[in-house]
């Protein structure tokens, strides 16, 4: 900005920026306005880090415990022969792991406790694929998934049914067998191997991870797989891995990628997000407003001080740019102020939710609503800058019209009754 005004300028435009006593008012609404901006430049970057803080933990576990492309059967029965189709897919190139996968919906019952559950039957060599999944087991809790048939049951649903591991869980599953008082439930008792914790309160409570083969057998797929889960190395590149993959599969099978399987809650996080950048767009709107009212006080209360100004030879222009400076600089500290803060608040933004939820002794992120277990927030240092130069361009053009103004004061109607 320096390099725009001259030292003249930029020392009356610092004396007007301090009020005397007899412009109070005006200095008041001046600091409404610094802090109107501050507080919206702050917001903005503190709840777009939130969101995309969001976005980026709940895909990042989407895509931990799911694969990136998903091969289904359409005629209901499953995949057979779904090793050499496994086989034949790892072979393509950025393709990093294809695991068979066995799915179905159960009831889980412990201790008077019934849940709704989801059953996937996995290998257990399988399971590395799944990185969340993966890091939160223990040995012990591996070795009795492989060797003992074992299941793995989130951390959520143990501590609902007072499930430890090595405990035991009942599973019910509306497939079972045919007599002549109709179709009768499958239950089964099985082993709990270990408990998981992915952070991730929806898969934390209803899933549950079981052995490829036990799984197929509990849920009448002794040769088939419900499908098949491919992991590839650049998950944002789908669409050319599943074009690819769909090339070669046969009419009954489909292929899904990740952005299909998860669009409607994607589109509502995007919509979300937009939505919230407008409305708090308007809180930076409404200081620029004050900045405008400000300045327009102020030109009137220095009308002698700009005729005195322009009878000195001080161009209109210089004129414009004194006061342009004097708002401009409102603008100017508040995105900065606001900037600082925001980037503190999103640095430190799980301890003052702690310190916050100590203070009023309730919970203001409920996992059950939110997913997430804790608070995330994501700095995009593009959109901080967004909103920066979006502040900045705001409070320049708030104080265009009241600069503009002061130029055309007439310098003999000024001094007539001074």
């Amino acid at each position: 900005m320096a390099l725009f005004f001259s030292p003249v300028e930029r020392m009356l435009a610092l004396r007007y920026m301090r009020a005397r006593r007899a412009e109070g008012f005006i200095s008041v609404i001046a600091w409404f306005s610094l802090a109107g901006i501050t507080l919206g430049v702050a917001t903005l970057i503190i709840v777009m880090s939130v969101m995309n803080g969001f976005r980026a933990e709940l895909v990042d576990r989407i895509l931990g415990l799911n694969g990136h492309v998903a091969i289904y059967s359409t005629e209901g029965n499953g995949i057979k022969n779904y090793d050499d189709l496994a086989l034949s897919i790892t072979d393509m190139p950025g393709v990093i792991a294809v695991t068979p996968q066995i799915e179905g919906q159960v009831m889980a019952t412990k201790n008077a406790v019934s849940l709704g559950a989801v059953i996937r039957g996995v290998r257990w060599s399988d399971l590395a694929a799944r990185k969340p999944l993966w890091d939160s087991l223990d040995d012990k809790a591996i070795a009795s998934f492989r060797d003992d048939g074992g299941v793995l049951i989130g951390k959520t649903m143990a501590f609902k049914t007072g499930i430890v591991p090595g405990g035991t869980i009942t599973l019910t599953t509306a497939r079972g067998k045919a007599t002549a008082f109709g179709t009768l439930p499958t239950r089964r008792s099985f082993k709990v191997a270990g408990i998981f914790d992915v952070g991730m309160h929806e898969y934390d409570t209803s899933f549950i991870f079981m052995p490829l083969d036990v799984a197929g057998e509990f849920l009448g797929l002794p040769t088939s797989v419900s499908g098949l889960e491919i992991y590839v190395d650049d998950p944002q590149n789908i669409a050319f891995y599943r074009a690819t993959i769909a090339s070669t599969l046969t009419k009954n099978l489909r292929a899904f990628d990740w952005l299909d399987r998860n669009k409607s809650f994607l589109n509502a996080l995007a919509v979300e997000r937009n939505v919230m950048f407008l409305i708090l767009t308007l809180i930076i709107l409404v200081a620029a407003f004050n900045i405008v009212s400000s300045m327009i006080m102020l030109v009137r209360s220095k009308n002698a001080d700009i005729a005195v100004l322009r009878t000195m030879g001080a161009s209109g222009g210089s004129i414009l740019r004194v006061f342009l400076m004097t708002g401009a600089s409102i603008g100017v500290v508040g995105t900065a102020i606001g900037s600082v803060l925001g980037m503190l608040f999103c640095w430190k933004i799980d301890a003052i939710k702690q310190f916050l939820e100590g203070m009023t002794g309730s919970e203001l992120f409920a996992a059950e609503i939110y997913f997430l277990s804790n608070l995330p927030a994501k700095v995009d240092s593009q959109e901080v800058l967004m909103v920066i130069v979006m502040a900045i361009s705001l409070s320049f053009i708030a104080s265009l019209y009241p600069a503009w103004r002061a130029t055309r004061i007439a310098p003999a109607e000024a001094l007539r009754y001074e």
